[in-house]
């Protein structure tokens, strides 16, 4: 039997993997481990979608997704989405709103105080650009700085950076890291103005 002690282990190491951002081989030990945190996703995802559950019960749902524990001041209208969950990080006060949906296997990495909108689509995971290795997968991260607001129906590529205080306009896709304090919209997304914070 495994312990949990040993389940946090693997997890860990799963993690450091996809921090290296290196070439995941179809059909590998690790590329194996994809599918295993696929399924409890689903299993989980699966009773997070299909009732309701106070906002309490949201949280702990989504603790046992990412196997972190998440602070009392996030929210999340679900449904959510992803097929990991394990390399999500949350800060405080976040709010996720309906029919998100996180490919973190790169790791995704949101501070505090951000909202994202509905419809919102992150990635972490490019397939190789050789037709006869496709199968074969890239990680690259993405984090979202603090006091971010991500419009509704955005789509955020892998290995992008969106600065503190940044605002990004609905169905924008963010193919390239966006400044901090900085308004970004369109496809590829592109800074249009720039923000003074005020407090």
């Amino acid at each position: 039997m495994i312990t949990a002690e040993k389940e946090q282990t693997v997890l860990e190491v799963f993690r450091q993997a996809m921090a290296k951002r290196e070439h995941v081989v179809a059909g590998s030990p690790l590329f194996a481990q994809f599918h295993q945190y696929s399924q409890e996703a689903l299993q989980i995802t699966m009773e997070l979608n299909n009732k309701y559950h106070t906002p309490h019960e949201v949280r702990a749902l989504f603790s046992r997704l990412t196997g972190r524990e998440t602070d009392s001041s996030f929210g999340l209208f679900p449904p959510f989405y992803t097929d990991c969950g394990k390399n999500i990080t949350v800060g405080k006060n976040v709010f996720i709103n309906v029919c998100c949906r996180f490919q973190d296997q790169g790791g995704i990495t949101i501070g505090d105080d951000v909202l994202i909108g509905h419809n919102t689509t992150i990635a972490t995971l490019n397939h190789d650009i050789n037709p006869y290795t496709r199968g074969n997968l890239t990680p690259a991260a993405v984090t979202i700085g603090s006091r971010v607001w991500i419009g509704s129906d955005c789509t955020i590529l892998p290995g992008v950076t969106i600065g503190e205080g940044a605002i990004i306009g609905a169905g924008s896709v963010v193919t390239k890291s966006i400044p901090a304090n900085s308004i970004a919209v369109g496809n590829p997304a592109r800074v249009i103005k720039q923000i003074v914070p005020a407090k």
